[in-house]
């Protein structure tokens, strides 16, 4: 079993940050997901957000900015496993100019409306559709 934290970051037009991975990857290569990663070994998954958003994205959080707002288990073909998935959530005033890819294709943010028609990875496919009809998004809009 794995460890990983997901983070979640909207922008100011309700639009969320997805990242394109390549073909890579162990789990889910050519699919959308959301930035994050692993938690490493001895790491708080909460240290473990702030770490991968900087690397994968070049923006720096500090906390409190990123709130949980779900743990789940998700299965991930590539390893066979059911692994936790911590989802930290962010308003952000950040736009697409602001991101350093650190991994993967691309991350951009992307339009709600678009996201049922992107070939998603296991957690965002399970994740997303809870999250977009949430009343925690609903909030978050401007």
């Amino acid at each position: 079993m794995h460890q990983f934290a997901s983070i979640i970051l909207v922008d100011v037009r309700g639009w969320i940050l997805l990242q394109e991975r390549d073909e890579n990857p162990v789990i889910d290569p050519e699919r959308w997901g959301f930035v994050g990663g692993h938690v490493d070994e001895g790491e708080h998954p909460d240290a473990a957000a702030y770490r991968e958003l900087e690397e994968e994205t070049g923006i720096r959080m500090v906390e409190p900015e990123l709130t949980l707002w779900r743990e789940t288990t998700v299965f991930h073909e590539g390893y066979g496993t059911e692994d936790t998935v911590r989802v930290y959530v962010a308003l952000t005033h950040a736009t697409d100019a602001d991101i350093t890819v650190g991994e993967g294709r691309q991350i951009v943010f992307v339009d709600p409306a678009v996201t049922a028609t992107l070939p998603l990875g296991a957690s965002a496919a399970q994740i997303l559709p809870d999250f977009l009809n949430s009343n925690f998004y609903q909030e978050l809009l401007p």
